[in-house]
């Protein structure tokens, strides 16, 4: 994959310690970069040279999308907490004082929702837990690697917020390469292997390889699909193509394909100027060349990418570069989701003007699509049944698979936005699923968002 490179530039982050020193910033009012302080000590910042040279248009702030995407802004926060920490910030409070403030605001904003480390984490035949791991559909094991913990840069409404800021007891990690082998081995059901973070792609190709490597065994010829969730080709696209070791990248690539296994980049691209320039799409390129397919997916975020037309541009976009069009989630409900979130009427009716607008080739996409503690469920679209206008909704994926596929209702509610917001259609108690799960905890359990990266 040896070629000769251009545009090589250093990996260079920032986070909350710089925005005083940062250049773009440097316009910004004092208040205004006090606010942004107030903010990032409670939700986690981090960006990159990259994101503030190449894709942030500094001239429509603050409402350029890849700023919103990347810089706190105050109505994250309720306003009354963002009041509590913008006047600690203000007067200098010390950093203790202002992590306990941030801290109890944390955990206010449902930092782990659902309780997926009880849900979903395997263990081994002899009962051992397998660390950083979850294993909620049959088939698809999820592992974070340790080393994967962190991103390139930040988004806003990322999900996993929470194990970026330290919170005790949320973050997935783990280092037990050869558990994750022995359990694969011990369930031969398992075909596909999600390798999700932070972001994977964070690592060298020595790191990512000792994971990968293992799974490519003859006596795991069980594992069929290898999946690696990255937004690395939006945020560092250099990572494939001037990174020391981004060839090394790439062989590891070539090798999982020469092996007979599928392999596959769940890339998240929120906005289509994350694949106008030139070195992100030659990322794409690059990563295609080895036999990897490049699967895009993002949630639908309001003040972002939540209109019709910058989703039929980013698919479109997609498909002339090869990707394939794959998943519109809905945004969970976690950390500043009333900042971000768009009622699933709304976020229907997006979709479906952006889905008219590509050709069969982007009809590949799936959504909207909530990913639920019971599995993902797709707004199907909305009906008038029996004379009661309803959202018809179904499971692509679930945890019971006989539920895949199976048409089900819910009273139509312009304003709700999650799965926790709906009730059955037709005056029924509950819905069908709902008697599937744990009787004591699944109204509490089975509507509320889960912590497993989108990808499935």
């Amino acid at each position: 994959m040896t070629e000769t490179r251009t545009e090589a530039r250093p990996y260079r982050a920032y986070t909350r310690r710089d925005i005083d020193r940062l250049p773009a910033l440097s316009g910004l009012a004092q208040s205004q970069r006090d606010a942004m302080k107030a903010v990032s000590a409670v939700l986690p910042f981090r960006v990159n040279q990259y994101v503030l040279d190449e894709l942030i248009d500094w001239r429509a702030l603050p409402d350029d999308p890849i700023y919103q995407l990347t810089f706190p802004q105050p109505e994250m926060l309720k306003p009354a907490d963002f009041q509590r920490m913008f006047t600690l910030v203000k007067r200098g409070a010390p950093d203790a004082e202002i992590k306990a403030a941030a801290k109890a605001i944390q955990h206010q904003l449902n930092p782990h929702p659902a309780g997926q480390q009880e849900l979903n984490v395997p263990r081994l035949d002899d009962g051992t837990p397998l660390p950083g791991a979850q294993h909620k559909y049959r088939e698809t094991v999820l592992f974070f690697p340790s080393q994967g913990q962190t991103c390139h840069a930040y988004c806003t409404y990322c999900f996993r917020w929470a194990q970026f800021v330290g919170l005790d007891g949320l973050k997935f990690a783990s280092r037990e390469v050869e558990h994750l082998r022995r359990y694969v081995q011990d369930h031969p059901g398992v075909r596909n292997v999600l390798f999700t973070g932070g972001d994977p792609m964070i690592m060298k190709a020595q790191s990512l390889r000792a994971y990968i490597e293992p799974l490519l065994s003859p006596e795991l010829g069980q594992v069929r699909e290898i999946r690696i969730g990255t937004k690395s080709p939006g945020y560092w696209p250099q990572r494939f193509v001037t990174d020391s070791d981004a060839d090394d990248v790439l062989r590891l690539f070539e090798d999982v394909v020469k092996s007979g296994r599928h392999l596959a980049l769940m890339a998240h691209y929120s906005h289509p100027r994350e694949l106008s320039t030139p070195i992100a799409q030659r990322a794409v390129e690059r990563i295609r060349a080895t036999g990897a397919v490049v699967r895009t997916q993002a949630p639908l975020i309001r003040h972002v990418n939540d209109d019709a037309d910058t989703w039929a541009s980013m698919w479109n976009a997609q498909v002339a570069l090869g990707a394939v069009p794959y998943y519109m989630f809905v945004e969970r409900d976690t950390g500043p989701q009333h900042y971000f979130e768009v009622p699933l009427a709304r976020a229907l009716a997006i979709f479906n003007g952006a889905f008219r607008q590509v050709s069969g080739l982007g009809r590949t996409v799936r959504g909207p699509s909530m990913s639920a503690t019971p599995g993902k469920v797709l707004v199907d679209g909305t009906a008038t049944v029996r004379g009661e206008q309803v959202f018809v909704l179904k499971f692509l994926q679930a945890r019971d698979p006989s539920w895949v596929g199976r048409p089900f209702f819910a009273r139509f509610d312009p304003e709700a936005t999650w799965l926790s917001d709906l009730r059955p259609a037709f005056g029924e108690r509950e819905f069908f699923f709902e008697s599937g799960l744990d009787a004591p905890r699944r109204r509490r359990l089975a509507l509320l968002s889960e912590a497993d990266l989108p990808a499935e």
